[in-house]
């Protein structure tokens, strides 16, 4: 009998991608989520897949996650609740280091005292800061670490704090994903769609979409002054669909292989007006776009080097190309838009 799965955050954007492939192959699972920015919507839709629980807790609530813990038989912890947006990290730091890194270590004890065995880490590209030369290849897990915001720092430290506790217990095993940038939406028409819920997202092609059903009038490019091809800034864009099956693959992986770091991005770059005119062609809408001044934090390039993942975990992505990844984002918003109306 499988033991069950807990999925912190399972309400929010990647989380609940990874929570739908999960109840679509008959796991049990238990979804953990204060619905700061997770959605309800987004939870019933996944219960027509399959049944789950759901707890509504704060993970800084450290006596109750405690005890919640040690009363369920969990194997494994995906843990993907974080704030994650870099321009409020400057801003507002010590909600970082509390919410991503004082949370996450005590979930790591806690996870500890229950015996569990398996904890999968939401990091980031962030942790990689801003290098000075991108190899062609792009950058890849012994890169050094250096990160240039206190949202990338405060996982990099968590990363740590995980390492260093799997070293003291030998039967406690991670893996460490350092995403690039997630967009998109699931791809799956067969089921129930799901999608990014959040209003106040910040991620480029997530805003682009609402530009083109005319949820927002106009967007902003942060920056045109970089040092890349056309002067904005450059990343490595994967779908979530794909990142949520990097994943469930890990779950299977520690059964017969140590604990790992894996970056999970696609290998390719593109620069935001890239992404902006692709998903013009996509909707065939005109989307308004205005120059404003760089933010705090924003690397000019990043794009990731994904052979150990490839080599070593097997993963192979499905759906890498920037236009289906815009596209889908679109389709989510305006289905999304329908069902709102």
């Amino acid at each position: 009998m499988r033991k069950k799965i807990l999925i912190t955050g399972g309400a929010g954007y990647i989380g609940s991608h990874v929570a739908k492939q999960l109840l679509e192959q008959g796991y049990d699972i238990i979804i953990l989520d204060n619905l700061s920015t997770g959605s309800q919507k987004i939870l019933d839709i996944l219960y027509t897949i399959k049944p789950f629980e759901f707890i509504n807790l704060d993970l800084n609530a450290f006596d109750d996650v405690a005890h919640f813990l040690k009363e369920r038989e969990i194997e494994t912890i995906l843990h993907f609740a974080a704030s994650i947006v870099v321009p409020e990290s400057v801003a507002n730091p010590l909600k970082y280091y509390m919410n991503n890194t004082v949370n996450t270590t005590n979930l790591i004890q806690a996870a500890i005292n229950a015996k569990v065995k398996k904890f999968i880490f939401s990091s980031t590209a962030a942790v990689y800061g801003e290098p000075t030369e991108i190899p062609m290849d792009g950058v890849d897990e012994t890169f050094p670490a250096k990160p240039i915001n206190p949202y990338g720092m405060s996982k990099l430290m968590s990363e740590t704090i995980l390492a260093d506790t799997a070293k003291a217990h030998p039967a406690f095993q991670y893996i460490i994903f350092r995403y690039f940038n997630v967009a998109g939406a699931d791809i799956e028409a067969s089921s129930p769609r799901i999608g990014q819920c959040f209003d106040k997202a910040t991620h480029l092609i997530k805003v682009a979409s609402e530009c083109a059903i005319g949820k927002r009038e106009s967007m902003s490019i942060f920056g045109d002054d970089y040092v890349t091809p056309d002067g904005t800034g450059v990343r490595d864009y994967i779908h979530v669909d794909d990142l949520a099956r990097a994943h469930i693959d890990a779950i299977a992986y520690l059964d017969t292989h140590e604990s790992d770091i894996f970056n999970v991005g696609y290998g390719k770059g593109y620069s935001v007006k890239e992404v902006i005119q692709t998903m013009r062609d996509v909707t065939k809408c005109n989307i308004r776009a205005t120059v404003s001044p760089r933010r705090i934090g924003d690397p000019a390039m990043l794009i990731a080097n994904t052979d150990k993942i490839i080599s070593k975990m097997q993963w192979k992505p499905k759906y890498n190309n920037i236009a289906l990844i815009c596209k889908s984002a679109y389709i989510w918003e305006l289905e999304n838009m329908k069902v709102e109306n």
